[in-house]
């Protein structure tokens, strides 16, 4: 790495009129560097210290808001996963049917880490939305190795702040996630007729206890009222159908598009 009087100077050669040939063999330093200096010359910012969780005194992202957001839709369908030069890739699947989805998808990602670049790569019948960068580990300390229902996950201390701060975006990940709005119906007899009735109700499907665990808790707080239902004799869905707590939900979350 050279420092920025090195660079001067070599670019105050090549002002002179020496070619980069020249200006190499004076200075030992390659053509390939001093071509680039020329459409840039400061080096560019090391990624580990446009990390805020790195510092002596972490901080957490600055969007929080986008954070949360994010960490529900991580918990439910993302991943990071490590390459062999030491980077990770954060990807979260999104199906084809949610467009508005994988957008809100990707801003959220670009507002948490605006360092690094997000594509989406096209499967079938769905989408995942990427990003790389070495610092998705400190931005979710619940990576780890295995399945997440086959291993402990717990909120670091300034996420559970996060998620205290935003409790709605934190659901909404979840729910744009792993979870759906639909219409139950049943039949009811009415003036000696069978009628069907219908009515909303939102679904949450998570096999990490710890996971439900969080999403039912933060339910808890914004006053929804939550119920489990079970598969095999397993806990497996959580249910929101009361009226008021649907129409909560139907204010801050709504379905997906």
């Amino acid at each position: 790495m050279y420092d920025l009087a090195t660079r001067r100077q070599a670019l105050a050669l090549v002002d002179q009129g020496f070619s980069l040939n020249a200006v190499s063999k004076q200075t030992g330093i390659s053509r390939c560097a001093i071509r680039h200096w020329l459409t840039r010359l400061e080096p560019r910012r090391s990624s580990r210290s446009l990390c805020s969780l790195c510092r002596a005194d972490p901080e957490p992202p600055a969007d929080t808001r986008a954070y949360a957001y994010l960490l529900g839709l991580y918990l439910g369908d993302g991943c990071v996963s490590r390459h062999p030069n030491g980077g990770y890739t954060l990807r979260i699947a999104c199906a084809d049917a949610w467009p508005g989805l994988i957008d809100a998808c990707r801003a959220a990602m670009e507002r948490v880490r605006p360092e690094n670049k997000v594509c989406v790569v096209q499967r079938q019948g769905c989408v995942a939305v990427a990003s790389c960068s070495r610092h998705w580990p400190c931005v979710f300390p619940q990576h780890g190795p295995g399945k997440k229902h086959e291993r402990t996950i717990e909120l670091a201390p300034w996420q559970q702040r996060i998620v205290d701060t935003h409790p709605w975006d934190f659901l909404r990940g979840l729910v744009h996630s792993d979870g759906c709005r639909m219409t139950n119906w049943t039949t009811r007899i009415i003036g000696g007729k069978s009628k069907r009735y219908e009515y909303p109700r939102y679904f949450f499907t998570n096999k990490s206890d710890d996971i439900r665990r969080l999403y039912c808790d933060t339910l808890g707080k914004v006053g929804v009222e939550w119920t489990i239902t079970r598969r095999d004799g397993a806990p497996y869905n959580v249910s929101v159908a009361r009226r008021a707590s649907v129409a909560l939900m139907d204010a801050h979350i709504g379905p997906k598009y």
